[in-house]
Formats: C-alpha cells, sequence, structure tokens
C-alpha cells in the first residue's frame, strides 16, 4: 500500500482513549442450532443458491460459542480495554418470542470473562440477525417488528447491565434496510425498491424506541451506562467536481447512505432529497414516507450519550458510464443485486488511482477526518468512537508460523492518524474498535474475505495472533503510534 503524509511522526493520544476490537454475532458465534437458538434470516439468506461465495454459511464460523475463554484470553493478551460484541436475537428471544435463558447465560459468561480479565464489554443489539419467524411475519417492513426489537433490548439489557457500561442499539442500519430490502445483497435479500426506506424507518424507530426503554431501565451517563448507535459513514466526492451529474450522484449518495441516518437522529427529520429522488416509487401502492406516523421523528431523534461511526472507505461517485470500476456498495456473488439507492441507478465508482484493499475499497485516511469534522460541525455529535475501521488483504500464515500483513498495519496506521487529526481539530473522539478481532465469516463472501488481527484456520480453528495484531497491542499499551 502507498505510504501517506505524516506517517514519520510518533502521535499521542488523549488520555483515556479507548482502545478495543469488534465482532458480530454471526460473523463467529457458529452453534446455530445448540441451546434453543433458532434460525436468523441469515441463516436462511446463506442456503439461498448464489448468495454466499462459495456455499459458505455460519454455522461454524470461529466456534467462538464453544472457544470464547480462549478467544477473550486473547483480547487480553492484546492490551485492548474493551470488546465489542453483538448479542444474537435468535439465540436471546428465539423465533422473537420468550426468552431463551441458555441464550442469555451464554452473553452473562462472556461478560464475566471479560470483567475477570479486565475488559470492559461493549454490547450491540442489533448486528443484522434478525429471527427469521420475524421475518416471516414482514420483517423490518412490519412496524411490530420494532415493537418486538424493544422487548428483546429490555431481556438483553436486564440481564447485564449491571456489568456493562456501553450500549450500541443498531449496528449499520443502512445495510439491514437499503442492502436487506432494496439491493438483495444482504439478508433478508429482498429486491423491492423503496421497501429499502420502510425498513429504515422501522429501524430508526426500533432505535429511538429501544434508547427510551433502556433510560427507563436506568442506562444514563449519571448511573455509569452509555447509550448510541452506530452508523456505517462515508464521505462521497464527485469523481470530477466540474460534471454536474457527478456531482449530483455524489449528493444522492450522500443522502442515501449518510443523510438518511444521520438528519433523523440528529435533526428529527428526512432529508427532502430523499423525497425527490424517489418521487413516483411506491411500495404496496404507497410512497414510503407513509409510514412514517406523528411523533416516530421525535422518538428517533432523542438525545444521545454516544455515536458510533464504522469506516472502511470513502466514495467518488459518477453519474457517467466508466470501463475501470470499483466493486459497487454490494458485495458481487452469483446471485444478482441491484442498487441501494432506489431511483438512483446510474451511479457508478470509477477507480481514482488510489490504493485498494482486497475488497477493491479505495484506502482514503483523509476521507475519515473530514467526516468526523463534518459530524461535529453539520449535527453537533456527541461523543464519538470509531466503532469499526479495518481492512480485508490477502493473508497466509508463512513456514514460520507467522502472519505478516504489512499492509494491514499501514491501513490502520494511516486511519488512526486521521482520527488523530480530527481529534487535533477539536472533534471529539474517544476511542477506535479495529475490525475485526478475528477472521471470519464475512456475510456475502463467505470465508474468503479476512478483516481480523487474529488469523482463524477454519479448519482446525487455530487462533494466530497476525503482526498487524501484535502491533495495535502495542499501540493500546502506549496510547502513541510511533513514527516510520
Amino acid at each position: 500500500m502507498t505510504d501517506f503524509p505524516n506517517q514519520s511522526q510518533t502521535v499521542e493520544f488523549p488520555q483515556g482513549f479507548l482502545w478495543g476490537a469488534a465482532t458480530a454475532s454471526y460473523q463467529i458465534e457458529g452453534a446455530v442450532d445448540e441451546d434453543g437458538r433458532t434460525p436468523s434470516i441469515w441463516d436462511t439468506y446463506s442456503r439461498i443458491p448464489g448468495a454466499i461465495l462459495g456455499g459458505d454459511t455460519g454455522d461454524v464460523a470461529c466456534d467462538h460459542y464453544h472457544r470464547m475463554p480462549e478467544d477473550v484470553a486473547i483480547i487480553k493478551r492484546l492490551n485492548l480495554a474493551s470488546y465489542r460484541f453483538s448479542t444474537a436475537w435468535p439465540r436471546v428471544r428465539p423465533d422473537g418470542g420468550a426468552v431463551n435463558q441458555k441464550g442469555i447465560d451464554f452473553y452473562r459468561r462472556l461478560v464475566d470473562e471479560l470483567l475477570d480479565a479486565g475488559i470492559a464489554p461493549w454490547v450491540t443489539l442489533y448486528h443484522w440477525d434478525l429471527p427469521q419467524a420475524l421475518e416471516d411475519q414482514g420483517g423490518w417492513l412490519n412496524r411490530d417488528t420494532a415493537h418486538r426489537f424493544v422487548e428483546y433490548a429490555n431481556t438483553v439489557y436486564d440481564a447485564l447491565s449491571d456489568r456493562v457500561q456501553y450500549w450500541t442499539t443498531l449496528n449499520e442500519p443502512y445495510c439491514s434496510s437499503l442492502l436487506g430490502y432494496t439491493s438483495g445483497g444482504k439478508a433478508p435479500g429482498r429486491q423491492e425498491g423503496v421497501a429499502g426506506l420502510v425498513a429504515q424507518h422501522h429501524l430508526l424507530l426500533a432505535h429511538g424506541m429501544a434508547a427510551d426503554e433502556l433510560r427507563r431501565r436506568g442506562a444514563t451517563p449519571d448511573n455509569g451506562r452509555q447509550v448510541g448507535i452506530t452508523l456505517n459513514l462515508t464521505t462521497v466526492d464527485p469523481f470530477d467536481p466540474a460534471d454536474p451529474a457527478d456531482v449530483d450522484a455524489a449528493r444522492r449518495v450522500d443522502n442515501f447512505f449518510n443523510r438518511g441516518f444521520l438528519d433523523p437522529v440528529f435533526k428529527g427529520e428526512y432529508p427532502e432529497d430523499l423525497f425527490t429522488y424517489t418521487e413516483g416509487l411506491t411500495y404496496q401502492g404507497r410512497p414510503w414516507q407513509d409510514w412514517v406516523q406523528d411523533g416516530d421523528l421525535k422518538v428517533i431523534s432523542a438525545p444521545l450519550d454516544t455515536l458510533g461511526v464504522n469506516y472502511y472507505r470513502g466514495h467518488g461517485a459518477s453519474g457517467r458510464p466508466h470501463d475501470d470500476l470499483l466493486e459497487d456498495n454490494v458485495p458481487h456473488a452469483p446471485r444478482p443485486t441491484v442498487s441501494p439507492y432506489p431511483g438512483s441507478d446510474n451511479i457508478v465508482y470509477p477507480r481514482r488511482g488510489l490504493p485498494t484493499t482486497a475488497m477493491d475499497w479505495e484506502v482514503q485516511p483523509e476521507a475519515l477526518t473530514r467526516l468526523l469534522v463534518r459530524l461535529r460541525d453539520e449535527y453537533a455529535a456527541p461523543p464519538i468512537y470509531i466503532t469499526e475501521n479495518g481492512a480485508a488483504y490477502d493473508d497466509e500464515v508463512t513456514p514460520d508460523g507467522a502472519v505478516h500483513d504489512t499492509d494491514r498495519i499501514r491501513f490502520i496506521d494511516v486511519h488512526l492518524r486521521a482520527v488523530h487529526d480530527a481529534i487535533t481539530s477539536g472533534v471529539n473522539v474517544q476511542g477506535y474498535f479495529v475490525w475485526s478481532l478475528l477472521d471470519n465469516f464475512e456475510w456475502a463472501f463467505g470465508y474468503l474475505r479476512r478483516f481480523g488481527i487474529v488469523h482463524v484456520d477454519y479448519d482446525t480453528q487455530v487462533r494466530t495472533v497476525k503482526d498487524s495484531g501484535h502491533w495495535y497491542a502495542e499501540v493500546a499499551s502506549t496510547n502513541r503510534i510511533l513514527g516510520t
């Protein structure tokens, strides 16, 4: 990967900066039919022919359900102060129904193991694994699913709140809605146009309702608990700033990807552009905004304690055909997908001469700095945590038994420097979680792509800390990045 400016300088992070790593339940746990767990939409989606490269599933994944103490020991070895994980709805309340005590007990054991190791647990309540039984009743297109989410959130909170400080309602609702119900690139794999925006609204409503309920149960900073949401965000530039078609394309992506979530959460409104772009498009014969009821946006926009930001790449958008394109937002598997932006089907991402990861995502750290400054200036964001940032590269265990992932070290290095630049500019960023702790099931890419700072041999389940893991452990221990 190309070197970036300022890598020669040593930078220090503020005292108390939180260093961590993140995972997600379906991507690592396995044990999909054990101890009362019932199918999620990802169990179903992964069995659709052509949906997942190689026909892979999360049935075993990293076998974290059985190897959890070993994985916590690795986190401790890496000097990390916090571990962000998601609880699995179909494990805690199978089929969206009654509480499953064995599922709750697993997360109790995980939290206890973390605390015994001096690691702060960070709970994400929803990382895409909706119970399939609720999808059969309409999924996130059914307003009732938001109420079922609140029941589930309350169950997890009541079980763990005496020992967990950090609570995130949703992870990346963009993926659950527009990729799940518009493009078909994520579970449940539906391609129903503006239905994705209906799902988006119900997800955000679930967030607001759950946050309110957790507050009622004592989840306030005065009680040592913080509630937030995690959004995957980007910085979108027109490929050619002098081309009106490219300027329009960038504006559209910004609305669907960023503002469509930030504006309702922080301003209590949807961008007018979303209504313009989708004019004339309907779901069940009605415009998507018909599903927005009086009072919903007030619930969605209640103040938060934290904002989680997941950032992987910037975007250079064009509204004209190009020959040399990057992979788009939807991972390419044999099953066809469509644009996640209803009414804006012609947007493409030409190559801009930037280095790319194994996902064919451009590496653009300065765009992260711009994004963080924007969140402060336009949205008066609460304290920000980078809840995911990382990269996939083609890692191999070498004959010496190590994984020399130099490109990943450089990727994390330059993005941490981008975070530091934002902090220097006055943005209140309080922590960073690398994605991911472990190589894992990478959604439509199956097990082809590896994001972990710990290598997993999927045949033997042997874990090997990569060079990036050792490097990151030193950063976490010293609270600084050394210059090159």
